[in-house]
């Protein structure tokens, strides 16, 4: 595993497109209140949901290899279950060797695995452990 986790405040002051694996059009789901939020303190927000055509407004994907390789994407927020981080950070490396890009893997609270974060940091991706983007993004803007 890393030495150190990458510094949160660093990489939410210079992101501009947050990817999010997981957003709900769902107004009572926390992916679509940190949708809204992420959305109003100015990043433009890209839902990741096979589920669903679009997310606020915003044309959702299916995975994150529909997202066009042109499309720069500085965070990977990943909003699901557990048992399926692995698999998506497996998708962000694909992704990764597809577009040449190295976003931060950003995992949700109780979204992170051992396996998962071991497999982003062979890969030379910077990743984030469990912790809410909204929290970390609110210590940065009050």
């Amino acid at each position: 595993m890393q030495n150190s986790a990458p510094d949160t405040q660093d990489i939410l002051k210079t992101a501009k497109i947050i990817a999010m694996i997981g957003a709900s059009p769902n107004m009572y789901r926390t992916s679509n209140y940190a949708f809204k939020y992420l959305m109003d303190e100015g990043y433009k927000v890209i839902p990741v949901n096979p589920m669903v055509e679009e997310v606020n407004g915003e044309k959702c994907y299916a995975n994150i290899n529909d997202i066009p390789e042109s499309v720069p994407v500085h965070i990977v927020n990943v909003f699901r279950n557990k048992e399926y981080t692995l698999d998506e950070v497996k998708e962000v490396v694909a992704w990764k060797n597809k577009t040449g890009q190295k976003p931060v893997i950003w995992t949700q609270l109780d979204v992170s695995t051992p396996e998962a974060e071991a497999l982003a940091v062979k890969e030379g991706l910077p990743y984030i452990r469990n912790k809410c983007i909204m929290v970390e993004l609110d210590k940065l803007v009050k």
